[in-house]
């Protein structure tokens, strides 16, 4: 195996466990409670500011419920925390974020924040993470195991469409999106068939002048409250099909349906959620739909989901033709050193928190085997 990286290291660490989100910290709370000691042999580094993961810099009318559900990290029950009993008037990215925090300081996680990292690669026996801090110094991390737990907040996916750089009205992203207000008298046409989405049409509902909902396929509206256990799982098993041939991993909302709460029943019941095929270009004023309707618009919102944030790996050459990593059961096959936590079937929060003591106990064996 050719070594990728020469210099010297910073420090030395058993295990470098990369983002402190759901993922990150379920893997970190089980490594803890089988040794390994956080701050030391334990390297969790976040490059967020603040506790809550991708949650924090969620939207501020967003709240916790049925569409938008955080599953218990592993260790909360037993200091008295439940998101089911989470202040609900409250936005979801506070509560999120608060939680978080006690769960790190009752368990001393001692999260690295914020620091970002820029690369990953081979060095020797070891793997070399290369940090970054906000006033610009770098170090390295040698270390024996990578976790890698970064998620998809950071990378945005804006599919490409005719005409998205001649339209002259504002296009934001999810990441991108703060409140209605900014969007009040305006023409709003919102692309994506996901929960954001839809919760973005709901909000701006009676803010913005006009709304208009277009989607790549017809949604699939779920009549229970939770999403349905059989699609579910049909869901997971897709992710994990397409995880270990290392394809780009599909929509977990395209196989499961949308569980349509009594918020989202009065949307569709006013006319907010009705969907539109997908149009086929823009022009400097619109968006032109198939049948050559032209629909003004002063704003794009692409609500078009996310794609796993792995540029950091590229120095490791773990990415396929296909367009993904090869990954079975948490771990990178080409790479054995290198677990992706939170990846593929791993994805939803309930999936990240199970991943966590797999992914702990199969690192374990790792360096207990060297």
């Amino acid at each position: 195996m050719t070594d990728d990286a020469q210099d010297p290291a910073d420090q030395y660490a058993r295990v470098v466990v990369i983002g402190a989100g759901q993922a990150g910290l379920s893997v970190g709370y089980h490594l803890r409670r089988l040794g390994l000691t956080p701050g030391s042999d334990l390297v969790l580094l976040d490059r967020a500011p603040s506790t809550g993961g991708a949650w924090q810099f969620r939207w501020e009318a967003l709240r916790l419920g049925a569409a938008h559900r955080v599953h218990d990290l592993p260790g909360m029950n037993a200091m008295g925390l439940r998101f089911d009993d989470a202040d609900r008037s409250r936005p979801a990215r506070d509560v999120v974020g608060e939680y978080y925090r006690r769960f790190e300081q009752h368990y001393d996680l001692r999260v690295r924040r914020p620091v970002a990292v820029s690369s990953v690669s081979r060095a020797h026996d070891r793997l070399c993470v290369v940090t970054s801090s906000p006033d610009g110094r770098t170090a390295r991390i040698a270390a024996e195991v990578v976790v890698n737990a970064s998620g998809t907040w950071g990378t945005p996916f804006v599919p490409w469409y005719p005409g998205r750089d001649v339209f002259r009205g504002r296009q934001v992203d999810t990441t991108e999106y703060r409140n209605a207000t900014e969007f009040a008298g305006q023409d709003v046409v919102v692309v994506g068939g996901g929960t954001s989405a839809i919760g973005f049409l709901l909000e701006l509902d009676g803010v913005a002048a006009r709304t208009r909902w277009f989607t790549r396929r017809p949604m699939v509206w779920s009549d229970t409250a939770a999403l349905d256990l059989e699609a579910a799982v049909a869901a997971v098993d897709e992710q994990d099909r397409a995880a270990r041939a290392g394809e780009t991993l599909p929509s977990i909302v395209s196989g499961t349906g949308v569980p349509v709460t009594r918020r989202i029943r009065a949307g569709i019941d006013r006319g907010v959620l009705r969907e539109s095929p997908m149009f086929t270009r823009l022009d400097e004023t619109g968006v032109v739909t198939a049948d050559g309707e032209h629909v003004h618009a002063d704003a794009v919102v692409w609500a078009t989901g996310f794609r796993a944030d792995l540029r950091h790996l590229a120095p490791l050459h773990l990415r396929t033709a296909a367009g993904g990593v090869v990954v079975e059961d948490g771990r990178s096959v080409d790479e054995p050193r290198l677990f992706l936590a939170g990846y593929g079937p791993q994805a939803s929060t309930i999936g990240a928190n199970r991943a966590g003591r797999r992914i702990a106990r199969q690192v374990m064996d790792v360096l207990t085997a060297e």
